[in-house]
């Protein structure tokens, strides 16, 4: 009688919801990159900060090797190799970075956070069907291109033609323009696609511009446009051409206004992410994601070196006022 109260009170604890997970294991992550340390401190932060409440703590049970390629594309492979011979439990990988790791076939589950559209990119059959050994999230939200637009109209009425300033390397790119063309349609405005993947091509496009009086840029994200948005913004204020984009780097360099994700939430989420998989969940059983949280930033300094006025209304709105 006793043994079977045992065991009947055995099955009861196992059948138990469980509240709280097991005390992680120790962890080594590897965080790799084609980007500089500076630009991506607070991402950085808000994912450490989310591992830790999820249990993994930095110098407790989890140790983090980075890796950055400093803006030179060429270095991420090697630097991959490098983490696998450590060796570490996982790959965290930023940006562009997860495109050199696709055709790697590497010994360790990847997760990344990732600007462009990862089905075009090769990185998965579908949202929901990433490939077998990476997964993570996505900053592309197509259908902000057309909010962008919408904004743009708002904060300058007048404005007519846009030029939407992108790398056409960029995977998501097609989709980002062909949704800015679809809204633009219906505003009445003459959107124009000036293609800019290298810095020459950069040039050239300040030209085309100039060329056919632009009146506003449209800046589509990603890593090229963020390496080289002091340059872009300087020509806009130059030129007095409101400048709109959708991460909030741009805001706080300079652009009139972004709205788009907010970048340290999808790093949050790439933590949970990062828990999963190292407490045993395959990353093909984990879809991928899209951006949740979206937000406005305005820059009212920028606004009044153009002689803008922001309407009340788009005030109330922003998230964020500089």
């Amino acid at each position: 009688m006793r043994r079977r109260r045992v065991l009947l009170a055995a099955a009861a604890v196992a059948s138990l919801p469980r509240l709280v997970g097991a005390q992680p294991r120790q962890a080594r992550i590897g965080w790799l990159t084609a980007q500089r340390p500076p630009s991506l401190v607070p991402y950085v932060k808000a994912f450490l900060d989310s591992l830790a409440e999820l249990g993994f703590v930095e110098g407790k049970n989890l140790t983090i090797e980075f890796r950055y390629g400093e803006d030179d594309i060429t270095r991420v492979r090697g630097l991959a190799d490098e983490l696998v011979r450590l060796p570490v439990d996982l790959l965290v990988v930023q940006g562009e970075a997860v495109l050199e790791l696709k055709s790697m076939s590497l010994p360790v589950p990847i997760v990344y956070a990732y600007s462009g559209d990862p089905v075009s990119a090769g990185l998965a059959e579908s949202l929901a069907r990433p490939n077998a050994n990476m997964t993570g999230l996505t900053y592309l939200a197509v259908e902000l291109n057309g909010k962008r637009l919408e904004l743009l109209r708002e904060l300058v009425p007048s404005v007519r033609r846009v030029a939407l300033l992108a790398n056409p390397a960029y995977p998501g790119q097609a989709s980002e323009r062909e949704n800015s063309e679809s809204t633009a349609r219906r505003l009445g405005l003459d959107v124009r696609h000036v293609p800019a993947r290298t810095s020459d091509e950069l040039t050239a496009a300040f030209a085309k511009m100039g060329a056919t009086r632009t009146q506003a840029i449209s800046l589509f994200a990603d890593s090229f446009t963020v390496q080289n948005r002091a340059a872009i913004i300087s020509y806009a204020l130059r030129e007095q051409l409101p400048l709109v984009s959708s991460w909030p780097v741009f805001a706080v360099s300079g652009a009139l206004c972004t709205h788009g994700p907010r970048l340290a939430d999808s790093y949050r989420r790439l933590a949970y992410y990062a828990d999963r998989v190292l407490r045993g969940t395959k990353p093909a059983d984990l879809p991928i994601e899209q951006p949740t949280t979206i937000e406005t930033i305005l820059n009212l300094k920028t606004a009044d070196a153009l002689g803008l006025k922001v309407p009340q209304a788009v005030l109330a709105r922003a998230d964020v006022i500089r």
